[in-house]
């Protein structure tokens, strides 16, 4: 049995947490279109744990002030500096990925210890890395849950919300933070490469099977749960990258999802019937 192992547990247990976290925050970053921030932050987060491994330090502590940091830069620029926001992400996230060839270069720090930050494993999971999960969790859902109203107002609509008075400058950058910290924690177990994924396809699934938010709250967090349940599974019987497994089943569901659309079959009757009206 995979689960009477030690670390299959803390990996399916941090799993558990990161994929509630992720579902839920995939649902807003597909409907603000975040989801090249979610690229940008986790590429990103190369440069912090190569400046971890090169200063010594805990490669995730340095990654999270570093993504806070990026979170924080995209949020800023984009707004103060009048600059759109895919620009300033491009820039910063290649800019990061640079900075971190140049140290991992400088520390000579090409190990097996970073192909596992690069693409995930289910034996990198420690029960402090669980803690740590847990703790971010928290604070992430207690955001969410505080400001649900408003970050589904914001996400529909920012200039109403904007003239309602609401903090729209709080909850953008808080929504960034919490996007930036969720990625950091998900690096140990899917990978800087494939964690935005994490933060997409779960809401990207969910809005092809449901048209209101609480069925897509609802899909998204059941296609994130059961993807990463699968994915572990996967990557302890294949012993391959957990990582690449999680990913390849979310979008195995993606595709299905696409094919049981109600908005594809909905739109295929549409065609079929203007096609034999016009014939």
């Amino acid at each position: 049995m995979m689960f009477a192992y030690g670390f299959a547990q803390r990996a399916l247990i941090a799993g558990t947490i990161i994929a509630v976290v992720c579902s839920l925050i995939s649902f807003f970053v597909v409907v603000r279109r975040l989801a090249f921030a979610g690229m940008g932050i986790s590429h990103a987060a190369f440069g912090g744990v190569a400046l971890g491994l090169a200063a010594g330090i805990d490669p995730l502590l340095s990654a999270g002030g570093f993504c806070v940091l990026i979170a924080l830069g995209i949020g800023w620029f984009s707004r103060k500096g009048k600059i759109h926001e895919d620009t300033v992400i491009g820039i910063l996230f290649a800019s990061a990925m640079a900075l971190g060839v140049v140290l991992v270069r400088l520390a000579n720090a090409y190990n097996l210890d970073l192909m596992s930050y690069l693409f995930g494993s289910i034996l990198a999971m420690k029960w402090l890395d669980v803690m740590i999960v847990g703790i971010v969790a928290i604070l992430a859902l207690s955001f969410i849950t505080i400001f649900f109203k408003e970050l589904l107002f914001l996400s529909f609509d920012e200039e109403t919300a904007t003239a309602s008075g609401l903090p729209v400058k709080f909850i953008y950058y808080g929504l960034l933070i919490v996007m930036a910290l969720t990625i950091v924690v998900a690096i140990k177990l899917v990978g800087i490469v494939l964690v935005s994924a994490l933060l997409v396809i779960p809401g990207a699934t969910a809005s092809q099977l449901s048209s209101n938010y609480r069925g897509v709250l609802a899909w998204s967090l059941t296609t994130g749960v059961a993807s990463v349940f699968a994915g572990l599974y996967l990557s302890f019987h294949f012993d391959v990258a957990s990582g690449a497994a999680i990913v390849l089943v979310l979008f195995a569901v993606f595709l299905i999802s696409m094919a049981l659309s109600p908005r594809r079959r909905y739109m295929k009757r549409k065609l079929h019937q203007h096609v034999l009206r016009g014939s």
